[in-house]
């Protein structure tokens, strides 16, 4: 199917994804005195120095990698190509900053603000996104194996050809998410809310959908093969008939019984 044919999430048009904010400039001495006075804001538990405010700032293609940027303010700032390999990104503040082809490996970002967020093609494996609020984020392309999003937040997420291999995504919401072409293959998926999400073409063999939310989600040639779907909610015969399944393929106990193809 052609892109106009393709189905649009119910937020579509909801959220200005668009990159017009003008950004700041600072030298590099001025970045590294305000991560100084920021880690000083962190160690006195916030009596002296002060939290960093890098909002909309240029920091494209910078290393941060393993920093602690906990709590720091960097909403709307152009962190592409930016290194935050092991960085410490807990309850920052990342609303609609551009994090394409950043490195976040292994980082941190538990309860981090990210709705908005361009994080298209960057490298997210390993990474805890716990309870982060991904909202209307942009992932096309990303890497997430073996990240952790337990309760996360990835409503109307765009993750259309990312890799979420063995990714926790217990409890998380991804009501309206697209995951076209997605690859979800042993994935723990237990309890996550996925709504009217867009599985089209997605593999999911062997995940763990367990108590998972499928009403309306579009199921059209996505692979469960060995998946478990016991005690799954909302999902009907007709989503199963258009997915992809085998003898090893777990429905509800209400569908049992439900073709292989």
């Amino acid at each position: 199917m052609n892109g106009s044919e393709l189905p649009r999430s119910p937020f579509a048009g909801l959220a200005d994804l668009s990159d017009k904010r003008e950004r700041r400039v600072l030298s590099r001495g001025e970045i590294e005195r305000i991560l100084a006075a920021h880690l000083l804001y962190l160690q006195t538990e916030r009596h002296q120095g002060r939290r960093a405010d890098l909002s909309a700032v240029d920091l494209s293609q910078m290393s941060f990698a393993g920093c602690n940027l906990r709590r720091a303010k960097l909403a709307q700032a152009n962190l592409d190509s930016v290194d935050l390999t092991g960085a410490d990104l807990v309850r920052a503040n990342l609303a609609g900053a551009v994090l394409r082809r950043a490195r976040l490996s292994h980082a941190d970002l538990t309860k981090a603000r990210l709705s908005g967020a361009n994080l298209v093609a960057a490298d997210l494996s390993q990474a805890c996104l716990a309870q982060a609020d991904l909202e209307f984020a942009l992932m096309a392309g990303a890497v997430l194996t073996g990240a952790r999003l337990p309760a996360a937040d990835l409503s109307a997420v765009l993750l259309d050809d990312a890799i979420l291999i063995g990714a926790d995504l217990q409890g998380a919401n991804l009501r309206g998410a697209g995951l076209r072409r997605a690859m979800l293959d042993g994935a723990d998926l237990r309890g996550a809310r996925l709504g009217g999400a867009f599985l089209v073409g997605a593999s999911l063999r062997g995940a763990d959908l367990r108590g998972t939310y499928l009403r309306l989600a579009r199921l059209d040639d996505a692979d469960f093969c060995g998946a478990d779907l016991r005690d799954a909610e909302g999902l009907t015969r007709k989503q199963i008939d258009l997915a992809r399944s085998d003898d090893d393929t777990q429905w509800p106990e209400s569908l049992a019984g439900a073709g292989s193809t």
